[in-house]
């Protein structure tokens, strides 16, 4: 039996995904790239089976596989996860997909709520922006601080609850914030119930956060800024009202994943038909 078979073995009782899971484990546990995991096929050491089992009951008891390996990918980039921040989704790369449609060139980012600073990193490294970091939780700052450092973006890291700290304004303001209900947290999958409950508490409907923001974002966005917001299943049109102008965005399998707010155009930026 080969480890990547072991490890299959003892994941297939504990998630849907133990084939994906069993892949990622072994390529950290060995140092060899996922893609030739099934050519090589690693034997299964006395020492790497330990190995194996130490992680499959870590799994078993509900702990997501991205806080035991420690590190996770997004938008193709390394990030340390730990559980203070939430785990790095997918979902969020509608939004960095979204922001990478602007020139970011020397454009001012605030990444708001910013966890493991998956956001502000990935776009300050793909796209040129400078970016700005800001979260209530310090522990979730000196992460984004260790992200930043490790993807090679340079950064500024502010304590806020908010936007309750943030100075002055930015060219783009992407914000992640808490949206699951507070009676909907005791019913979230053993997984998800590991991470901050500070990261998914959004109130009694989920909006808290959009609220806060829909009150203070237009003193921080500059003339023609734009505002992106991830929600969660079924918020998109109800955050959406809450602003003069906002847009929906779908991401790829259809679901209205993020709302972005456009800041007007101060007179002397438009051109000559006020377009």
């Amino acid at each position: 039996m080969t480890a990547l078979e072991y490890a299959d073995r003892l994941l297939s009782p504990v998630t849907e995904e133990h084939e994906a899971e069993a892949r990622i484990i072994i390529s950290d546990l060995t140092a060899l790239p996922i893609g030739r995991i099934n050519i090589e096929a690693p034997p299964l050491s006395a020492a790497l089976k330990e190995r194996i089992e130490g992680v499959a009951k870590r799994r078993a008891e509900g702990e997501p596989l991205q806080y035991i390996l420690g590190k996770w990918e997004f938008m193709g980039l390394p990030f340390y996860t730990r559980p203070c921040a939430l785990i790095p989704r997918q979902d969020t790369e509608t939004l960095c997909e979204e922001a990478l449609k602007i020139n970011g060139s020397g454009k001012r980012l605030l990444d708001l709520c910013c966890g493991t600073g998956c956001i502000g990193v990935s776009l300050g490294k793909l796209g040129g922006f400078e970016a700005t970091f800001g979260d209530i939780s310090p522990d979730c700052l000196a992460l984004a601080r260790e992200n930043a450092a490790l993807n090679g973006v340079p950064g500024s890291f502010i304590l806020t609850d908010m936007f309750g700290g943030i100075d002055g304004s930015f060219d783009l303001i992407c914000v992640n914030p808490p949206y699951i209900p507070t009676s909907e947290l005791a019913s979230l999958q053993d997984e998800v119930r590991r991470e901050p409950a500070l990261a998914l508490d959004g109130g009694a409907d989920g909006l808290d956060f959009y609220r806060r923001i829909a009150r203070d974002h237009a003193a921080h966005l500059s003339p023609g800024g734009t505002l992106l917001m991830e929600v969660g299943a079924g918020q998109a049109a109800g955050v959406a009202s809450m602003f003069p102008k906002a847009e929906i965005i779908k991401d790829l399998c259809g679901v209205e994943r993020v709302v972005a707010v456009s800041a007007a155009r101060r007179q002397d930026e438009k051109g000559p038909a006020g377009r």
